[in-house]
């Protein structure tokens, strides 16, 4: 089973604290590793230095009251 499957919402994490950074807000297909480099570049996109960050983020699936409180 894929890990990403039957996400519902996926965001980027920091890798040390958990936090939950950005919340990509479309929904991803493919395999596991598709998912992970969509994310990701699509967070690049967003800003300059997002390269720097991206060292330090990984992607996850959201919580219901992570998806409830960032309104998605």
């Amino acid at each position: 089973m894929k890990k990403f499957e039957n996400a519902k919402k996926l965001g980027l994490r920091n890798l040390e604290t958990e936090e939950l950074v950005a919340v990509y807000p479309n929904k991803a297909d493919g395999t596991d590793e598709e998912i992970e480099k969509t994310v990701k570049d699509w967070y690049y996109q967003q800003a300059c230095g997002a390269e720097d960050q991206l060292k330090n983020l990984f992607v996850d699936e959201l919580t219901d009251e992570e998806i409830k409180s960032w309104n998605v």
